[in-house]
């Protein structure tokens, strides 16, 4: 018996972990499908190359054939660790804009506007450089700047200046837009996932039980509550009970199918799976979203990038001087964020990463020579996809249907094709000159619209931020309520980037810490900072 269960161990689940066990009286069950977070390459940042190919701590989920992306299956990559996707992203640490919290709440998620997130993100974060009106520097969550980068990161952010875009030394200060170099999830040199600034300070509490290898299979409702979880570990099938609360931490794609693998969805959809309907909930798994992303690569006529670096001499380099060296490099060291002439507002609405190396299909197609990409995205995308179940198997994946570039108006191919142009302009500056070999991806520097349209069907890819499917808001419709509360189920909450109304202009891991941070105090019962 506990007070507290939580279903999944990343980015969200770490966090209320640590700040939920404070209490002392509050017994607390943490439960990860992944194992522990041992792997080496997890803590040596440049190891992210390497954890593509680990099984062990990767969901490896596929969507369904996208319909506007040549019937493609795209691949997912999500983490099955300790940390969850933490553990395995490239640890920039980017937070949106005041309008994209600012509009959440505009949009029925009562405080949950920029004023209200903003001393959640300080509160969790350690950042280097210091404490100031907009970053904190006692958070468990260390933020840095990164102790090495390779030369032609610094080339891509001239060749932005030479373009006549602005620098920016701070993606999370005053203003968005502008190039420069990404602060990272680093503590000395090594990854800084949720594991290991929320969870390993709290592993000793007597109060807190964390169990790894643990797959909930469905969540205990009685009577209208939740009252426990029923999850498979080594071969059978154990029962935990919670006397106040069960939060679902599983993310955009886990939360979704477990509350319909408990009963909470929509009714037909269910019923066609054999599962007897506890709550009709038609809006779960709905409202998916995510930023397509599209990479242009260039050929390097120099042996600078990191396409030749050798694994071992790197690792052994890094763990030998302290964290240091290329080792310590999260790869995706630069970037950018632009406003793009069909911008609708003042917000940047193209994000940039720069990659010192040739990055086909998430780097499991290995290319011959030296070269460098160029990844940009569409950062507030129409389309809309879902989650549903293929199976009621809870050993079986969910179907993911992404949807890309379905949105009606075309919308977000013409932004995609921007992206592409962007990259293109940014290549051809003077800057390149000592370093531009042959193109790669596309092929030509001279494609037409047409042309860059048939080039992101057939290339673009994820770039790892899905969102949205268990949409909190103040309407019915919402699957939770602004207080993270599953609507028709007492003691049961959401917590992860499902909640999330609409994408966020950038990457997810740090709101949604911000979220869980800001869950912990609802929970607890304390008036929000």
């Amino acid at each position: 018996m506990y007070d507290i269960i939580i279903i999944g161990a990343g980015s969200a689940g770490c966090v209320l972990a640590n700040r939920l066990s404070e209490d002392p009286d509050c017994r607390v069950l943490l439960l990860e499908a992944g194992p522990r977070d041992w792997h080496p390459f997890i803590h040596m940042p440049a190891g992210l190359a390497k954890l593509v190919g680990q099984k062990g701590v990767n969901w490896n989920y596929d969507t369904a054939p996208e319909p506007q992306l040549g019937n493609r299956r795209l691949w997912w990559p999500r983490g099955k660790v300790l940390g969850g996707s933490s553990s395995i992203n490239a640890m920039c640490y980017v937070r949106g804009t005041p309008a994209d919290y600012d509009d959440w709440a505009g949009n029925g998620a009562d405080g949950w506007d920029w004023n209200s997130a903003l001393p959640y993100f300080k509160r969790s974060e350690r950042n280097m450089r210091g404490a100031d009106a907009l970053h904190g520097g006692e958070g468990p969550l260390y933020v840095s700047d990164l102790r090495y980068t390779n030369p032609l990161s610094a080339t891509f952010v001239e060749a932005g200046a030479q373009a006549g875009y602005a620098r920016n030394d701070d993606f999370n200060g005053p203003r968005q837009d502008g190039f420069g170099f990404y602060q990272v999830t680093q503590k000395d040199g090594a990854r800084c996932s949720s594991a290991v600034a929320y969870l390993n300070p709290a592993r000793g509490r007597p109060n807190l039980h964390i169990v790894t290898g643990a797959l909930v299979r469905r969540v205990l409702l009685e009577n209208g509550r939740a009252a426990g979880v029923a999850y498979a570990r080594r071969g059978r099938e154990i029962q935990a009970r919670a006397e106040r609360e069960v939060l679902l931490c599983g993310g955009a794609i886990n939360s979704p199918q477990l509350l319909m693998l408990s009963g909470i969805g929509p009714a037909d959809h269910l019923r066609q799976h054999g599962i007897d309907v506890q709550v009709e909930a038609p809006q779960v798994g709905q409202n998916l979203q995510d930023h397509l992303d599209i990479c242009t690569l260039q050929h390097c006529t120099r042996p600078v990038s990191y396409d030749r670096t050798s694994e071992i001499r790197t690792a052994f380099d890094y763990f030998l001087r302290g964290h240091r060296g290329p080792g310590s490099s999260n790869i995706a060291e630069a970037g950018a964020f632009v406003r793009s002439p069909l911008a609708p507002d003042g917000r940047a609405d193209i994000q940039l990463h720069f990659v010192p190396a040739m990055l086909d299909d998430h780097g499991r197609h290995r290319l011959s020579g030296d070269g460098y990409t160029l990844h940009a995205c569409f950062l507030r995308p129409r389309s809309r996809g879902r989650i549903v179940l293929d199976s009621a198997d809870p050993h079986a994946a969910a179907r993911i249907e992404a949807n890309y570039l379905s949105d009606p108006e075309g919308f977000d191919l013409k932004m995609m094709i921007e992206c592409a142009r962007l990259s293109r302009e940014l290549f051809a500056q003077a800057v390149f000159d000592d370093y531009r070999g042959a193109p790669i991806f596309p092929p030509r520097t001279d494609l037409s619209d047409a042309e860059l349209a048939d080039f992101i069907r057939a290339k673009a890819e994820t770039v790892y931020h899905p969102v949205g499917t268990c949409r909190m808001g103040s309407d019915d419709g919402s699957v939770v309520d602004t207080r993270l509360q599953v609507r028709g189920v007492d003691g049961l909450r959401v917590i992860d980037a499902s909640v999330m109304p609409t994408l966020i202009g950038g990457n997810t891991n740090a709101p949604v810490i911000m979220i869980a941070e800001r869950a912990a105090d609802l929970i607890r019962g304390r008036t929000p900072l």
